[in-house]
């Protein structure tokens, strides 16, 4: 089952990898907390989506379906 997690931090250069560099929080893309990386992009501008990506709501969050069963316990 796929539930929908609204995470902070999206800026439309959808990362999701805080750096000191950046003032607001962010929250980690849960594919690179699971896998210990920095690879996965939530969307690659004119490029890619993630295939989890289901969009982006008022003010700068990012909608992510990520499935539950790699849910952090």
């Amino acid at each position: 089952m796929l539930k929908i997690k609204k995470l902070k931090g999206a800026n439309m250069g959808i990362d999701l990898i805080p750096s000191p560099d950046v003032s607001w929080h962010m929250d980690e893309c849960p594919w690179n907390v699971a896998e210990n990386t920095k690879e996965h992009k939530c969307a690659v501008k004119n490029v890619s989506l993630c295939p989890y990506f289901a969009g982006v709501e008022y003010p700068d969050i990012l909608l992510c379906s990520y499935p539950e069963e790699y849910e952090e316990k």
